[in-house]
C-alpha cells in the first residue's frame, strides 16, 4: 500500500486556514484521494481535552513552560494515535497547525530557546516531519480584525498585536530555513485569488 502524504496548515490568526483546509479535502476527494482533516492542539479526545486547557481564559496562570509541555503532550497523542496510522494506511492527513506553530507561538513570540523545544520535537515526532507546509502571511492588524469577527477571543488571541508579529517574524523565518518545505501564500488576496494559489501548489505536489 502506498504511504499516504502528511501537510500542515499554519499562519496567524485570521489568515483564513479554515476556509482553504475545506478546498483542499474537496479537491483530493475529486482524485480519489482518502482525506482526513485534524487540528492543533487537538485531534483526538485526549488532545482535545488538553486543547480546551490552553485555550480557556480562566487559565491565566499557565506558565510558559507547562504551556510548551501541554502542547507536545496533545500532539504525542495526536501522532500516535491519528496522523501516523492514517499516513500507513495510504491516507492524506491536512492538520490546521502542527510543530512549526510551537515554534512560533511558545519560541519566537514567548520567548523560549528554540533550542529547548527542539529536543521535544525530537523526542515525540523524531525525525518526522510534514511532506508540505503552507503558510498562510498576512499583515497582524488585518488577521486580528477577522478574528474579532469570528466571536469571543480564546486565551492566545487576547495577546498583544506585538505578541502576533512576533508569531509571523517565526514563521517567515522558519518558511526561510525550511523553502524545500514551505510554500507562503499571501492571505490578503481574495478568498478566490488565495484558493487559486493553493490549488495550484497542491496539484504541483500531487505531480
Amino acid at each position: 500500500m502506498k504511504q499516504g502524504k502528511f501537510i500542515t496548515i499554519e499562519g496567524s490568526e485570521g489568515a483564513g486556514k479554515t476556509t482553504q483546509i475545506n478546498n483542499i479535502k474537496d479537491f483530493l476527494d475529486k482524485q480519489d484521494i482518502e482525506v482526513i482533516t485534524t487540528r492543533e492542539p487537538g485531534g483526538t479526545l485526549i488532545s482535545e481535552k488538553i486543547r480546551e486547557i490552553l485555550l480557556d481564559n480562566n487559565n491565566t496562570e499557565l506558565c510558559t513552560d507547562a504551556e510548551m509541555l501541554l502542547v507536545f503532550a496533545a500532539r504525542s497523542q495526536h501522532l500516535h494515535e491519528l496522523i501516523l496510522p492514517a499516513i500507513e494506511q495510504g491516507k492524506w492527513v491536512i492538520s490546521d497547525r502542527f510543530t512549526d506553530s510551537s515554534f512560533a507561538y511558545q519560541g519566537y513570540a514567548r520567548g523560549l530557546s528554540l533550542e529547548r523545544i527542539k529536543v521535544l520535537k525530537q523526542w515525540v515526532q523524531g525525525d518526522y516531519n510534514p511532506d508540505l507546509t503552507l503558510l498562510f502571511d498576512l499583515p497582524v492588524e488585518v488577521g486580528m480584525a477577522r478574528a474579532k469577527k469570528r466571536g469571543p477571543s480564546d486565551r492566545f488571541e487576547q495577546e498583544k498585536l506585538d505578541f502576533f508579529e512576533r508569531v509571523r517574524q517565526g514563521f517567515l523565518s522558519m518558511s526561510y530555513l525550511e523553502s524545500d518545505r514551505y510554500e507562503v501564500i499571501d492571505a490578503q488576496q481574495t478568498e478566490l485569488q488565495v484558493s487559486e494559489q493553493v490549488l495550484k501548489i497542491i496539484k504541483r505536489f500531487l505531480k
